[in-house]
């Protein structure tokens, strides 16, 4: 229960409130797509692949991190509407629950480069290819990011933010920050990287070999479908930057004061671009709407007697 002994007041900037109101509808558009685009893949057969199951993962997880992350900027836009400031009795739980969908929204696309890569190099290991497996995968990646933020919450690294009105840790130089940004970020991202110029030195190998056209033509489409995970991990870095510079200069004490204000914006918008390029890369999702939207009820024709 909400007292008045919780709250206190405190002077917002002009411009907090209208962001506020970009961040909940940029993330409400990103969950309406997602929840089409998992809906689409459902009901239409022609998805019901493996790879189409991992690209399920991935949308997936951005549903889950758009959904924090609106449950966020609601929190912050009250608060601000209202000039308090006010730590309720999930905040800690939103915090954590960014820590692990930024980890699961990083792993998916990554297992989605693993089985693009394995497909091309090792087509005889079918186990390795197959539903169960993958599904194996899926639910490893979400044990660990489910289990990886414990750690910072129960040393008590989360904590209540007034400058942002969110719950997140402080951002400075220390184990536990140079941890979450090798395991969300530069672990994943780099391998899906290193994955790539791998393939590309593969596809260049059996080029120059006598081999069917059809292996070379299978390399270079899950080359391209790599290169489209390159893609969209590339938008989540460009528009992720201002954060990560900012994080850096917490290390050196210089950060601005509402950074995590600024960083979460582009953030935000990152997962709205990245919805749009997804829907954009996945053909059978792209051709299943396309065939919805074109649907039309046969028109009955009265018959001439």
């Amino acid at each position: 229960m909400v007292t008045e002994s919780n709250l206190t007041a405190i002077s917002i900037e002009s411009w907090f409130i209208p962001f506020d109101i970009f961040n909940v509808i940029c993330l409400i558009f990103v969950i309406i797509l997602a929840i089409a685009f998992l809906f689409l893949i459902i009901i239409d057969k022609t998805c019901r692949t493996v790879p189409m199951m991992l690209v399920a993962n991935s949308c997936l997880t951005e549903l889950i991190f758009a959904s924090d992350l609106l449950w966020i900027s609601v929190f912050a836009l009250e608060n601000d509407l209202q000039q308090i400031e006010y730590q309720d009795s999930l905040c800690i739980f939103r915090g954590y629950m960014t820590y692990a969908a930024g980890s699961l929204q990083s792993y998916s696309y990554l297992l989605q480069a693993i089985y693009r890569y394995v497909v091309v190099v090792y087509p005889a290991r079918l186990t390795y290819q197959s539903a169960r497996f993958q599904i194996f995968l899926i639910c490893l990646t979400w044990i660990c990011g489910i289990i990886y933020p414990i750690p910072i919450v129960l040393t008590g690294q989360i904590n209540y933010l007034t400058n942002s009105q969110i719950c997140q840790m402080r951002d400075h130089l220390s184990f536990l920050s140079i941890f979450n940004i090798c395991y969300i970020y530069i672990i994943p991202v780099g391998s899906i990287i290193l994955i790539y110029f791998q393939m590309i030195r593969y596809v260049k190998q059996i080029s120059k070999r006598v081999t069917t056209g059809n292996t070379l033509f299978r390399a270079q489409r899950e080359l391209k479908m790599i290169r489209r995970i390159i893609r969209l991990v590339s938008i989540l870095l460009s528009l992720g930057v201002p954060y990560v510079i900012f994080i850096l200069m917490t290390f050196l004490n210089s950060a601005p004061k509402y950074y995590l204000r600024i960083g979460y914006i582009f953030s935000n918008l990152s997962l709205l671009f990245v919805m749009i390029a997804l829907f954009q890369n996945t053909d059978p999702v792209k051709t299943s709407l396309m065939k919805k939207m074109n649907w039309r009820p046969n028109a009955i024709v009265p018959v001439a007697k």
